[in-house]
């Protein structure tokens, strides 16, 4: 089983490819679309800007494979940003068009008295909706860093945080069932993170 980790320039990619490994799946680093169209799956890491990230894509000429790999059925998996791209558009720094995979914007946390802007720390995950790698996730805490969030329809919506007022998309998933976003870390969530990727991993098995 190979898994293709998208390279497109985001950070942290050695802890993510630290995370997968220790499931014993092998995971490597690409920009090359027939690697990726051929990959058993496929992860899209990210940090930083939406509209940086979207202009990475396109100049490596990945926007076309992922949306062709989401088709697929094969599992997909968007963490942090790499979740928010997978949305039709964000406005961070004006509207910057996504990946279109899920339909939903990305729009900037409010300030609410009380909590900071970006939201960075732990905070507890409800499930809303069952799938693979929410199996695990029930009123466990991950790490979250992040300024934007996603508003998409409920039937997208598998797993929430609370931040005051504001009720978070924490895992999204596609009308398929085969991409699924995580807008926490799971590499930096301990124990628990490591089981989200257990659960990817299990998605790629049963594919």
């Amino acid at each position: 089983m190979t898994i293709i980790i998208i390279d497109y320039g985001a950070g942290n990619i050695a802890n993510v490819m630290k995370a997968i490994a220790s499931t014993g799946l092998s995971a490597k680093l690409s920009h090359d679309s027939s690697e990726i169209l051929a990959a058993d799956g496929v992860v899209l890491p990210g940090v930083g800007a939406y509209g940086a990230a979207m202009s990475a894509l396109k100049e490596r000429h990945l926007i076309g494979p992922l949306q062709a790999y989401a088709k697929s059925g094969k599992p997909l998996l968007g963490v942090c940003l790499g979740m928010q791209l997978l949305f039709e558009r964000s406005t961070e720094f004006g509207e910057t068009a996504g990946l279109g995979i899920i339909p939903g914007d990305v729009v900037t946390l409010p300030q609410q008295q009380g909590y900071k802007v970006p939201q960075m720390g732990w905070n507890q995950n409800q499930v809303r909706q069952l799938n693979p790698i929410t199996s695990t996730l029930n009123d466990t805490y991950t790490y979250f860093v992040h300024s934007f969030y996603v508003q998409t329809a409920p039937k997208y919506i598998a797993a929430t945080v609370d931040y005051g007022q504001i009720e978070i998309p924490s895992v999204v998933v596609n009308d398929s069932g085969n991409v699924i976003g995580a807008q926490f870390h799971p590499e930096k969530s301990g124990k628990d993170g490591l089981l989200v990727w257990q659960s990817f991993k299990e998605m790629v098995d049963d594919k």
